[in-house]
């Protein structure tokens, strides 16, 4: 999402009576609201155009940020509130429970983190397309993966239907009066719907249902690794920008920098890798590489790797980072010795 979608974003949000309904006089400070997050990084936001380009209009965005643990707790106890315009007031208020970018980096370190999925709005006349549910869920999940969460909290769906989609797709209703996410509460679904209510997921609760081998769809962004290469956050910038098959000069327009700063960015990534996974970027075959074919091929090697690996994309505090591979490396050498 670039900030330019966001005026239609919440038109599409407007169109949903119900949703739109839930913020009252909140709506009219959404945009702002957004436009004051999305710049700073804490924010995970993805649009969906009905067509091949950006001016195409808009057929499906979500809206995710990080927040605090005081929040989550706040938002599971009674009563219960609309989650989408409390959030609104507070960031206008400048009492935003969202973390910061430094808040990021070493909480995606450390213990993990919150995420809080915002809105996720079709336009009406795509959220009959059938193909439209499984392009939300690859989309949500390319987005949010290669993140430590320790806790996942989805939207609160305005129908029964999205109600039933979330929990088959592996989330699990909070009962606030037994303090614990349940598979029902034994209310009727359009009573659960009617009243502010609470979907998630955790990191033990997951791990509990893979024990039972009975893994879910959304419980993929779990699935986590410690990135190995730790890539400053510029690098991150570029890298990320080249996934997307950008030649250099692109990425010098994209990034707004000089082509020459994009070749020794690319020479620092190089020695990064080589000296963290010297074989990433080593001829299988041990063939030889013509000159001319070999940046093409090493940064092919690379991009592959980072499709497989997003965690090595994500933000993250490079000081922990070293102090964990550091723990990990004395662990080692204690366990040898034994």
């Amino acid at each position: 999402m670039q900030l330019g979608d966001i005026p239609e974003c919440v038109s599409v949000l407007l169109k949903h009576a119900v949703v739109a309904q839930r913020y009252g006089p909140a709506i009219g400070h959404l945009a702002e609201a957004w436009r004051r997050l999305l710049p700073t990084g804490p924010s995970l936001a993805t649009v969906f155009h009905a067509g091949d380009n950006e001016r195409a209009p808009v057929c499906f965005f979500g809206f995710s940020v990080i927040v605090h643990d005081d929040f989550v707790r706040e938002i599971k106890t009674p009563p219960q509130f609309w989650v989408g315009p409390e959030l609104t007031r507070r960031v206008i208020q400048g009492q935003s429970p969202v973390l910061t970018d430094k808040q990021i980096r070493e909480s995606n370190s450390g213990g993990g983190m919150n995420l809080l999925f915002w809105e996720a709005c079709a336009m009406p006349e795509y959220e009959a397309h059938s193909e439209l549910p499984r392009y939300m869920m690859a989309a949500m999940i390319e987005v949010h993966q290669g993140y430590l969460w320790k806790e996942i909290i989805g939207t609160q769906p305005e129908s029964v239907e999205r109600l039933n989609h979330t929990l088959n797709t592996g989330g699990f209703l909070w009962d606030p009066i037994a303090g614990c996410y349940t598979n029902s509460t034994g209310k009727d679904p359009h009573e659960v719907v009617r009243s502010p209510h609470i979907l998630g997921l955790t990191r033990e609760l997951e791990r509990s249902r893979r024990s039972n081998w009975s893994g879910s769809w959304v419980g993929a962004l779990f699935d986590y690794q410690a990135p190995r290469l730790g890539f400053s956050r510029s690098e991150q910038r570029l890298l990320s920008c080249a996934l997307s098959g950008a030649t250099d000069q692109q990425l010098a327009e994209t990034l707004e920098t000089a082509h020459a700063t994009v070749k020794k960015s690319w020479v620092s990534i190089y020695n990064r890798v080589e000296d963290r996974l010297p074989a990433l970027l080593r001829d299988p075959l041990r063939t030889e590489t013509p000159a001319a074919t070999r940046g093409k091929e090493k940064r092919r090697w690379l991009l592959a790797y980072l499709r497989e690996h997003p965690e090595e994309l994500r933000p993250v505090s490079r000081k922990l980072l070293r102090n964990t591979s550091s723990k990990m490396v004395r662990s080692h050498s204690v366990e040898k010795g034994r």
